[in-house]
């Protein structure tokens, strides 16, 4: 539940800020008309992003054996790969997110492009719906799916607070830090989706386990235990790994660590 609370979150409030900043350059443009057009946009994304979540959840639930197996580990590398490419987007845009929106929205309205003003609306809710979509499945596969989709409401609608309370007070918000510090627990996140997925090719028998187990401490914290699921949820705890999960986990989270560390400095200091 924390793992798609926390995903829904920040994934939400992205979307959130977008879509306040849109109207809020209408609002100060005088170009009211063209609210329809950014909510039209909202939902038409929003019911996209839920029929691609159906269609993964259905897809992966009419799978059984090897099939089920290789569903899962692709799904995990897939909503890996597209986390690690939303954290290093992040990593250079935050700072500079609403200078882009508002210039793109202040064109597309002061032109009278309704389609415009739609499709800025459209593809930010979108993206995000389609990763939430991805990597809520992904949760879902270690987690219970009851569990997956409260956790993910209850970050929506905290996102959709947040983002309604930011603008209607005016209150500024370190949207760059939010990102940094998410960023983080992201990271070892997708870092436990790319050793679970090495688990089910594993078992596939796509990659060798080379040594399995590496250790065995279940009997200290069992990954069956309470804490033991909320931290394979989130982290991709397992309490006996083999040592190709653990190359890969510590791989991972040493390539990401070099990869913004080569960033421009001007991307991380905005």
């Amino acid at each position: 539940m924390i793992a798609s609370f926390l995903i829904a979150l920040r994934e939400g409030l992205e979307a959130a800020l977008i879509v306040g900043l849109t109207l809020g350059v209408l609002a100060k443009t005088g170009r009211q008309q063209y609210r329809s057009a950014v909510w039209s946009g909202v939902v038409a994304a929003g019911v996209i992003s839920l029929a691609a979540a159906g269609t993964l959840n259905l897809l992966g639930s009419n799978l059984e054996g090897k099939a089920e197996g290789i569903f899962e580990g692709v799904t995990m590398l897939l909503a890996a790969g597209v986390l690690t490419w939303m954290i290093f987007w992040m990593q250079r845009h935050s700072r500079r997110m609403q200078q882009e929106v508002e210039s793109s929205m202040h064109q597309a309205a002061t032109r009278g492009q309704r389609w415009g003003v739609f499709g800025i609306a459209f593809f930010a809710v979108l993206r995000e719906g389609i990763e939430i979509a991805l990597f809520l499945t992904a949760t879902a596969l270690t987690t219970s799916a009851r569990q997956t989709v409260i956790g993910g409401l209850m970050g929506l609608a905290t996102a959709c607070l947040l983002g309604v309370g930011l603008f209607a007070a005016s209150v500024r918000l370190d949207i760059n830090r939010f990102f940094q510090i998410t960023s983080v627990l992201l990271i070892l996140f997708a870092a436990g989706l790319i050793a679970h997925s090495i688990h089910e090719f594993n078992e596939v028998g796509w990659i060798p386990v080379i040594v399995a187990p590496v250790w065995d401490i279940n009997h200290i914290l069992s990954e069956e235990s309470n804490f033991g699921k909320t931290l394979k949820a989130l982290f991709g705890y397992n309490g006996d790994p083999s040592l190709s999960e653990v190359v890969a986990y510590i791989g991972y989270c040493l390539l990401i660590i070099l990869g913004i560390r080569r960033l421009p400095r001007e991307d991380l200091d905005g």
